[in-house]
């Protein structure tokens, strides 16, 4: 209940009226565009063990305050100082939505991601350089130095980790014996100290150009061969999601991957780039004329029952005609894995620690869950023998049918003719890469694949700020135990500073009585010695000199 109240929540307008609530920004900016998110949290309840409790802010028609623009931040390489006039809009965007009596104490962090990676380091510190030098002069956000940089592949796909699983109350803290517990070792400690808590999941995120795999690994690992351990530490996280460094309760080793080439369109390319060479090298060698006409095409397993489809490469077009042969299919992209015999590895022979399959859970996201939904109508919980059926039976159909399902609008609003045509072979990829390439048992029964988590899109930026304000809790917890502790001087310190007053008063006008005491002294000394000094005295004449010698 407590888990669909805050579902209910989450989507209200966020309330600015409300003095304990702060704020946070995160501009992600990508390869194609940069997008703002502005994410806002109450006060820490005060309790160490529980992290901040942050949810994407919501204006008042209860939609996110979420922008974006385009081109992508890397266009500005050859004219760095255009790029603050370029993500001008973004933060004013956030600006008229953050309280302005807020903007001094609100985190803006600016995170650039595959675009800036590929530029020169020079370009992409001058981009910064420019950002950090403009933004402070128009915007009255908190923003230092470490607020604006180049993040890796690694630390993105760790903020969406953490994302993923603070969504889900992955982090919270359980008594509840039905809950799906795990047991830890802590990294780190000396004795193997281990714990136990919540299950967190994994994620699989199979995009157009790569492919990433995170997941937490909860037991010492061991390596193979000290270069497997070299690689490992590239590929291993350590950190602490807690608001006190010296708490372990909240350290996480995590292990991401990310794969380029293996996402599906870029598996797809490859796989025609193959098609295309052993197509030439064949009909060179044995005098034939395969796939250079449409009367004689290439046949594609990979390809819908009799679909078409040309492949052009070098002013030379290769014709294409589906077979939709599932199986084969499968068998003829396996090698495209890149697979060794090493122990304790991925796809292109990567370093992966073990999975604990019987104790372990994942989401699919991105082509994971379009291969599941969007035409075999089966996303969410993933079962390897139904989802191999519904392909083979989908592949083995034939096109002319597929085209008049999808004209009869049987399958997703969003499927498109090219996600019908190349259903077939995303699917056979991402059973490929989910059993072959990461070594999952067909058995496995806890992948669920989603394009949201509790009607929601979860991005990477809720866990870049929710890991960037980690320790702003214990600010807040000491705080309140400074207040707690000297509470009993609140209650009398107005008294009190009176009383201080008071005393300094009197100290002040005992020391001019006194002043006056010893002046007096000295009058009467004075009068002692002679009428005349006294005389000149009262008159207020000053006294006259003697004369002396010339």
């Amino acid at each position: 209940f407590p888990r669909y109240l805050a579902r209910v929540t989450d989507t209200e307008a966020t309330d600015t009226e409300n003095p304990n609530l702060n704020y946070g920004i995160v501009v992600d900016c990508g390869s194609s565009g940069s997008r703002i998110f502005v994410y806002c949290w109450p006060r820490h309840n005060g309790n160490p063990h529980d992290l901040l409790d942050i949810k994407q802010m919501r204006d008042r028609n209860r939609k996110p305050v979420v922008m974006k623009i385009k081109p992508g931040i890397s266009e500005f390489a050859s004219s760095p100082e255009k790029v603050s006039d370029y993500i001008s809009p973004l933060l004013s965007f956030a600006a008229e939505h953050v309280p302005r009596a807020k903007h001094k104490e609100t985190p803006l962090y600016i995170l650039c991601t595959a675009g800036m990676r590929i530029l020169p380091e020079s370009q992409q510190k001058a981009i910064l350089e420019d950002l950090l030098t403009d933004i402070p002069v128009q915007f009255d956000f908190l923003f230092s130095d470490s607020h604006a940089e180049v993040i890796s592949g690694k630390q993105e796909g760790v903020y969406a980790w953490i994302g993923i699983n603070f969504v889900l109350g992955r982090f919270e803290h359980t008594d509840d014996e039905e809950e799906a517990m795990v047991e830890v070792h802590i990294p780190g400690s000396e004795h193997q100290e281990s714990i136990f808590r919540k299950r967190t999941v994994g994620i699989l995120d199979m995009g157009g150009v790569s492919t990433q795999i995170a997941y937490e690994v909860p037991k010492t690992v061991s390596f193979a061969s000290s270069q497997q351990e070299e690689v490992a530490k590239n590929l291993l996280a350590e950190f602490n999601l807690g608001c006190d460094a010296h708490q372990t309760e909240h350290v996480y080793r995590v292990y991401v991957a990310t794969f380029l080439g293996f996402g599906g369109n870029a598996a797809r390319q490859r796989y025609e780039d193959s098609l295309f060479a052993s197509t030439v090298l064949k009909n060179r060698l044995l005098g034939r004329h395969t796939g250079l006409s449409s009367d004689s095409p290439l046949l594609d397993p990979c390809l819908p029952l009799d679909a078409q489809d040309e492949i052009q490469q070098n002013g030379q077009t290769l014709y294409l005609r589906g077979t939709g042969d599932f199986p084969l299919c499968r068998e003829l992209i396996q090698p495209f894995m890149n697979k060794t015999n090493e122990t304790q590895t991925s796809l292109n022979g990567v370093y992966q620690p073990a999975v604990p399959f019987q104790n372990s859970e994942f989401y699919g996201f991105s082509e994971f869950y379009y291969c599941t939904e969007d035409v075999l109508r089966m996303g969410g919980d993933y079962n390897a023998a139904k989802f191999t059926k519904a392909a083979k039976d989908y592949c083995a159909t034939k096109w002319s049918v597929l085209r008049e399902r999808f004209d009869r609008g049987l399958y997703a609003s969003h499927a498109d003719l090219h996600r019908l045509k190349y259903q077939c072979f995303k699917s056979a990829w991402m059973y490929e890469v989910f059993h072959s390439g990461f070594s999952f048992p067909v058995s496995y029964s806890n992948l669920k694949t989603a394009l949201q988590v509790y009607d929601k899109e979860v991005q990477w930026t809720l866990g870049a700020i929710l890991y960037r304000t980690r320790f702003l809790p214990l600010r807040d917890i000491q705080q309140e135990n400074f207040r707690g502790s000297h509470s009993h001087w609140r209650s009398f310190s107005f008294v009190y500073n009176h009383y201080l007053f008071f005393a300094c008063f009197l100290v002040v006008l005992l020391s001019i009585l006194l002043y006056l005491l010893r002046l007096r002294r000295i009058h009467r000394r004075m009068l002692r010695l002679g009428s005349s000094p006294s005389l000149w005295i009262e008159e207020g004449l000053p006294p006259q000199k003697m004369a002396g010698p010339l």
